[in-house]
């Protein structure tokens, strides 16, 4: 399948308003007791004021800004979008007001919402926006998050002019720094045999070729193995969410799907797991993103297991122009399909669950995403990183890391096919050393349905941005 492209899409006239309630709601959500400060542009007269630096670009429908500006925060070289006065200090302190020399409000709107793939008409192979046309492959900040950072200087900013220190997003009972969000995907439960069966054949060991296929037709399949990746990750204190594929045999575009039917077997196992703790999810089929009556049959079909809500699409597939319609007409309370397939880290460089922007009707979805960090196809995968196994988890503890510092959610998906212990490059091992990293620096294990729950739970007052 050739790489895609799509015609260029129509300017929308974004007002400075409508960004600068999408950023505070998520700046909010960030740190949940901001007290009521006036955040904004000048002709507001707020506390905190914003350097307007954006422009018309927001009017148009260009995909990409002017190059970012670097400046130092927290340690770290971070690029300032829209920031026209490279050589003011980034902040300037006043009595009782703060001002902030880069329009960060324009700028973390820019990559919070998604701006760069709904205008860019560059997609790959699957259709989806790549990483080789964003910018955060362009400037290389995909490991760090920036919008975070953006937070972080306008935090700096709040404080001053309240007085009062803010706290990032803690989560669990236990109040943790941070949260891990472990996810299994479940596109294959019975192909283990078919790679090894089809070596011994072609090496002319017709011995291990029956062998390997009477232990097919005899034996359950490695890859059926969803009760033992649930006891894997409750080795950790966590429990798994499985986003369960329901249809069977190639799309019309010859992807895949799963490669098992579904069968009541399965659903009553299934329906086990669920009432041990782990999550039920839908797996979105290949065209289910631009398809809300296929979206909904295929949810119907698990409904029986006790289903928490969440969805993934398949192969990553999403449509930055159709697929909100698509789940406005659905009931699903969050989705976590957005990620690089290419590159670990930050998609829309941030490292908390958002709701994305809906660039039709002009405002935040109803659903939250929590976005992927961590796939394991990414790290090894021929297309991809090719990580050898000793550098995956090296690789890996500097994002983790940059979500601790910022309260966030570190998404990791690991397929049940890669709990093969014949995988030694991206299998059971490489998992159970980013596990074990993650509890001892302190991860509360969240299910998806938990982290959305933590999130409407708390509504917030709206910021005051006159």
């Amino acid at each position: 399948m050739a790489a895609a492209s799509l015609p260029p899409a129509a300017p929308v006239t974004l007002s400075a308003e409508v960004r600068l309630g999408y950023v505070l709601k998520h700046f909010r959500l960030a740190y949940p007791d901001c007290p009521d400060v006036r955040i904004g542009y000048a002709d507001a007269q707020p506390q905190v004021e914003i350097a307007a630096g954006s422009g018309d670009f927001f009017a148009g429908n260009t995909p990409y800004p002017a190059a970012p500006n670097w400046r130092e925060w927290l340690g770290r070289q971070v690029p300032f979008f829209f920031d026209d006065a490279p050589s003011t200090p980034l902040l300037l302190f006043q009595e009782n007001k703060v001002i902030i020399a880069a329009d960060i409000i324009a700028a973390a709107f820019y990559l919070l919402s998604g701006w760069q793939e709904y205008f860019s008409t560059e997609r790959d192979r699957h259709r989806r926006f790549p990483y080789a046309a964003s910018v955060q492959k362009q400037y290389d900040f995909v490991t760090l998050p920036v919008v975070n950072y953006y937070f972080d200087v306008l935090k700096t900013a709040v404080e001053y002019v309240s007085g009062r220190p803010l706290r990032p997003r803690r989560w669990g009972q236990q109040q943790a720094n941070f949260a891990a969000f472990i996810s299994h995907d479940i596109d294959n439960l019975r192909s283990a045999w078919k790679a090894p069966t089809k070596a011994a054949f072609q090496q002319r060991q017709f011995g291990l070729f029956g062998k390997l296929l009477w232990q097919h037709f005899t034996q359950p399949d490695a890859w059926d193995n969803l009760e033992d990746v649930a006891a894997a990750t409750a080795q950790y204190g966590a429990r798994s969410t499985f986003f369960i594929l329901p249809t069977h045999g190639r799309a019309s575009d010859g992807t895949p799907n799963a490669d098992y039917p579904h069968s009541i077997q399965l659903l009553q196992r299934l329906h086990k797991l669920s009432e041990a703790g782990c999550e039920i999810n839908l797996h979105g089929s290949i065209g289910t993103a631009l398809d809300e009556w296929q979206l909904g049959y295929e949810n119907g079909l698990l409904e029986r297991v006790g289903l928490s809500g969440g969805l993934r699409f398949h192969y990553l597939r999403w449509d930055a122009r159709r697929t909100f319609a698509v789940l406005s007409e659905s009931d699903f309370v969050f989705d976590s399909t957005l990620c690089f397939a290419e590159h670990f880290g930050f998609r829309h460089s941030y490292c908390l669950p958002f709701y994305p922007f809906d660039f039709t009707s002009e405002r935040a979805t109803d659903f939250l995403e929590i976005p992927l960090n961590v796939m394991d196809a990414t790290l090894h995968h021929p297309n991809y990183l090719r990580l050898a196994p000793e550098e995956i988890l090296p690789a890996l503890t500097p994002v983790f890391a940059e979500i601790k510092r910022f309260g966030g959610v570190a998404s990791v998906l690991w397929h049940n096919e890669n709990f093969d212990p014949n995988n030694t490059q991206t299998g059971p091992r490489q998992f159970h050393e980013i596990m074990r990293h993650l509890q001892q620096q302190g991860a509360a294990f969240q299910t998806g349905r938990e982290i959305w729950e933590a999130y409407t739970a708390e509504p917030a007052a709206p910021t005051h941005n006159s």
